[in-house]
C-alpha cells in the first residue's frame, strides 16, 4: 500500500544506562538513526516515542522527558509523549509545559513498570489531562478493561489501552460509554492471525493506531497490510486516525 504510516507508540534509546539496547540484546536497537532507516524500508514516517530510560524506572522520568523534549525539537519525525508518574510533582509541571509545545501529543503512563495503581491515583492523573483534553497512552498493569470506571468519569479524555492483545481490548474500546477509548497495534500480541480482524469487526478501524513499540516494523506494518479488512481500514489503522487524533501537532 502506498500509504506513509505513522507509529504512534514507539520508543528510543539514546545511551542511557537503562537504554533497552543491543549490547543487553543482540539483534536489537532502538536508536534513532536505526530506527529511521528500517521505518524508511517499511514505509514508517512519524514516531511518537518516550525514552525506554523513562518508562523503565522512575528516578530517570524527570531528566529524560526533558532530554527528549529538545531533541524533538530538532529531529523532524520524532513527537513526544510526555511521561508522568503520580507521585512525582514535577511531572505535572513538566506536562503542563510540554503538552504546550507543538511536538509533544500527549500523556505516557506505564503504572506496570512504575509500580503504581492506575486506579488509585486515577482522580490526580485524568482530572488534570481532562483540564487539558489530553491524549492519554496506558500501559495497562492488568486487563484493559479496568479502564472503563475510569474513562467514562472522564468523558473529555482519550485513552489509548496500548498493545492490542486479546477480546478484552476489543472490550475496552467497544464499552466505553463516550467512545474515548482507543488501542493500538504495537508489540507482537496483534500478530495473532484473526485478532486485528476480529477487532475490526467488532469496533470498527476507526479507534485503532499503528504502532511498533520498537518492533520490527516491517513485520507491523505486513501485519495491517495483509490483514482481512477494507482498504479503508487500513488506512484509517496506518495513519489516517493518527492524523485526525493528534490533529495540528502531526501537519
Amino acid at each position: 500500500m502506498d500509504l506513509i504510516a505513522i507509529d504512534s507508540h514507539t520508543h528510543i534509546n539514546h545511551g542511557h544506562p537503562e537504554d533497552a539496547s543491543a549490547e543487553r540484546t543482540p539483534g536489537y536497537s532502538a536508536m534513532p538513526d536505526w530506527l529511521y532507516r528500517v521505518n524508511d524500508g517499511a514505509g514508517v514516517g512519524k514516531m511518537l516515542c518516550s525514552t525506554f530510560a523513562s518508562v523503565r524506572t522512575t528516578e530517570h522520568i524527570v531528566a529524560e522527558n526533558e532530554y527528549l523534549f529538545d531533541l524533538v525539537s530538532r529531529e523532524e519525525r520524532l513527537y513526544q509523549w510526555v511521561v508522568m508518574d503520580p507521585r512525582i510533582p514535577e511531572t505535572f509541571d513538566q506536562a503542563e509545559r510540554m503538552l504546550a509545545g507543538d511536538k509533544t501529543v500527549g500523556i505516557k503512563l506505564h503504572p506496570l513498570y512504575h509500580k503504581y495503581s492506575l486506579p488509585r491515583y486515577a482522580d490526580a492523573l485524568f482530572s488534570f489531562a481532562a483540564r487539558r483534553r489530553a491524549v492519554v497512552l496506558i500501559h495497562p498493569e492488568e486487563q484493559p478493561d479496568y479502564i472503563l470506571p475510569i474513562a467514562d468519569r472522564y468523558p473529555d479524555v482519550t485513552f489509548i489501552v496500548a498493545h492490542l492483545g486479546d477480546e478484552h481490548y476489543v472490550d475496552a474500546v467497544a464499552y466505553a460509554r463516550h467512545g474515548n477509548v482507543w488501542t493500538d497495534t504495537s508489540g507482537i500480541a496483534s500478530s495473532k492471525n484473526a485478532l486485528l480482524e476480529y477487532a475490526v469487526g467488532r469496533i470498527g478501524s476507526e479507534r485503532i493506531l499503528f504502532g511498533t513499540d520498537t518492533y520490527s516494523p516491517g513485520f507491523q506494518r505486513g501485519r495491517v497490510d495483509y490483514a482481512l479488512i477494507d482498504e479503508a481500514d487500513k488506512r484509517n489503522i496506518l495513519r489516517h486516525n493518527a492524523l485526525k487524533l493528534f490533529g495540528d501537532k502531526l501537519k
